[in-house]
């Protein structure tokens, strides 16, 4: 390490042997694979009951939504100020702190539910959100140290992972809502009580095992990019407004969250209309979480195969087909999973590809600045859209709802032809 770079974070200072960074990216990835199943276990765990508490809790249906919309803002409103703080002083005390922030959140649920405080409660489920922020992080950590031509395999293996607590999360809510039974907590903020006990076992896991800070590290391996300059969230905007192919790959994970947000929410209410009943409600659902996360190694292999404007196209024509299937289904129950199930498809082919274009398209300084403006933008975009679905499905029906999908998926798609054209 040069004498005259003493503004260097001191994790960042070791220097990395080219024979130890196998060993170094495979406990990197063993870590963040296991805050993952954890995360997205607490994450979901909590969620599943969401929307009963806040009824509980407010009284009135017409304010439980405002339970998971709290969680979107709160995931949104909190990505800029971590990646802010992993920009510069790595991802080991951003994921930290998401963790932390998400347990308390979850704890001032638990008091909300007990104290009857709705305000509170929406506090809470705001600081619940940081939690997400964490698990959405962490894919771009894989990257850190991926070689390129691995990278969109990196993310989709951390993206994977999160299967696990998503499918267990939602079987555990009942035992944890029966086991607060006898502590004068309303049973379905049991839930959140595990959560924020999984959220610090996962802070500290973090803590004590992402040694050593991947995004240091790979500053430190690159002497270019040592200095500070350019690592503001200011210098990110620019980056991406610099590159052709970060602008697509924003535009690609926010559209694509935005659809499957917006229509994937408002499909149970359609199945019900036409005679659906939980189970096969929760049936389809399932199916669509399952396309979402457990075919994400395919879309990273075929990412760095095929490459990153290939799969982004993939993904527009998954999502596209997605909304025709469910946007015509009508009481054929058996379209309306097949098209949730294209949904998550098409998500995964989209978070996957257009994460790994974003993290290659913009100088390494300004990547973790870029990364958290690109959770920012597609959890405000799927904040809109989902709150806009339900005036959509309300004045015109679901099938228009997965109109507008297909609307919103066009430029995208255009765009990736256009910049696969100006390659050629």
């Amino acid at each position: 390490m040069p004498p005259d770079a003493p503004d260097i974070p001191e994790a960042s200072k070791t220097a990395v042997a080219a024979e130890e960074l196998p060993a170094i990216r495979r406990r990197i990835n063993a870590v963040l694979i296991a805050s993952q199943i954890l995360g997205g276990l607490g994450v979901a765990t909590g969620i599943a009951l969401a929307t009963v508490l806040a009824h509980e809790v407010s009284g009135t249906e017409a304010l439980a939504g405002l339970a998971p919309t709290a969680t979107v803002a709160g995931t949104a409103l909190l990505s800029v100020p971590l990646a802010a703080l992993m920009t510069a002083r790595g991802r080991r005390p951003g994921l930290v702190l998401a963790y932390l922030i998400g347990a308390l959140g979850a704890g001032l649920v638990v008091v909300a539910a007990v104290l009857g405080h709705f305000p509170l409660l929406l506090v809470g489920m705001a600081g619940f959100g940081a939690a997400s922020s964490a698990n959405l992080q962490a894919r771009f950590a894989a990257a850190d140290l991926a070689e390129p031509e691995r990278r969109g395999r990196a993310i989709s293996t951390v993206v994977w992972a999160t299967t696990i607590g998503a499918v267990l999360g939602p079987n555990i809510a009942s035992p944890a809502g029966r086991s607060v039974s006898g502590l004068g907590i309303p049973p379905a903020a049991g839930p959140f009580l595990w959560a924020a006990g999984v959220f610090l076992v996962s802070a500290v896991l973090v803590l004590v095992l992402l040694r050593p800070d991947p995004l240091l590290t790979a500053r430190a391996m690159s002497p270019a990019d040592r200095s500070p300059e350019g690592r503001s969230l200011k210098a990110g905007l620019l980056a991406v407004r610099e590159s052709p192919m970060a602008r697509l790959a924003l535009v690609t994970v926010a559209v694509s969250h935005t659809a499957m947000v917006s229509i994937m929410s408002m499909t149970p209410v359609a199945l019900g209309h036409h005679g659906a009943g939980i189970e096969l409600i929760g049936l389809v659902i399932s199916g669509h979480i399952a396309g979402m996360y457990a075919f994400s190694p395919v879309m990273g292999r075929l990412a760095d195969r095929v490459g990153r404007l290939a799969v982004i196209g993939v993904a527009a024509g998954l999502l596209c087909a997605a909304a025709v299937l469910a946007g015509t289904a009508g009481g054929n129950h058996k379209q309306t999973a097949a098209g949730l199930f294209l949904l998550g498809l098409g998500w995964s082919a989209g978070l996957v590809s257009g994460s790994t274009l974003l993290t290659e398209s913009v100088p390494q300084p300004t990547r973790a600045a870029v990364q958290g403006l690109s959770d920012l933008a597609m959890n405000t975009a799927a904040g809109v859209g989902g709150a806009a679905a339900g005036l959509v499905v309300a004045q015109a029906g679901y099938g228009w709802l997965n109109a507008v999908g297909v609307v919103l998926l066009l430029p995208m798609a255009g765009l990736a032809v256009h910049r696969a054209l100006a390659r050629a």
